[in-house]
């Protein structure tokens, strides 16, 4: 199959099939979100869900987080993934937020990763999901599924796979496409056992092809 058919049959497929796909962090406004995508580095949805609601009541804006200590912050988010790092990160964020940014969530990526915590990966959910930007957020999910049903070629980095996915998805996509790759490695194309046998897009798949013919060959 040519790259332009998997492509062509990945966005039909879930443009069809879930044309609302959206993030799963709880949040309520665009620094509530930057908050939670930050923390949810090597940490997963559910659980930067239940330390969230705790700590937006306690830091509901830029002002208050900045006043606030890493030590302080630490005590909401201490059951999350590399705590003490992301309690430094989200106050020094806010800091940087009022210093250079008059306290709103800059638009721009290259705005974006010059505040603290906040990666390539980050600032480009921020830009699709607030600004509804065509940015394309890789994640360790995003990089899988989109290696393996061949909507990348040997893409060796994250940057690579988005300058790849940005290529070829047409442009009002790139920011659903994004949810749509993550939300499928969730919970199908998982990294370990990914369910191949229930996978509704088996058909255009590289790697459902290359372990149906390996298969066949093993049983030859």
């Amino acid at each position: 199959m040519l790259i332009k058919e998997r492509y062509k049959a990945f966005v039909e497929y879930f443009s069809t099939h879930n044309p609302d796909a959206q993030t799963e962090l709880n949040y309520g406004n665009p620094f509530e979100l930057l908050i939670a995508v930050i923390l949810s580095a090597q940490c997963t949805d559910k659980r930067i869900n239940q330390v969230t609601p705790a700590l937006f009541e306690r830091y509901p804006n830029p002002e208050s987080l900045a006043a606030s200590s890493s030590d302080e912050v630490f005590t909401y988010i201490k059951s999350v993934s590399y705590p003490n790092n992301k309690a430094k990160h989200l106050v020094g964020m806010a800091q940087k937020l009022l210093s250079e940014f008059h306290g709103e969530i800059p638009e721009k990526v290259e705005d974006l990763v010059k505040l603290p915590g906040v990666g390539r990966k980050t600032a480009n959910v921020i830009s699709s999901v607030v600004f509804h930007n065509p940015a394309m957020a890789v994640d360790t999910h995003v990089f899988r599924v989109a290696d393996r049903i061949g909507l990348t070629n040997k893409a060796t980095t994250p940057l690579a796979a988005e300058k790849q996915l940005v290529k070829h998805l047409p442009k009002d996509t790139i920011a659903m496409a994004h949810h749509w790759l993550i939300l499928h490695g969730r919970y199908i194309c998982l990294a370990r056992s990914p369910k191949c046998d229930i996978c509704p897009i088996s058909y255009f798949c590289r790697y459902f092809e290359r372990n149906k013919k390996a298969k066949l060959v093993h049983k030859d």
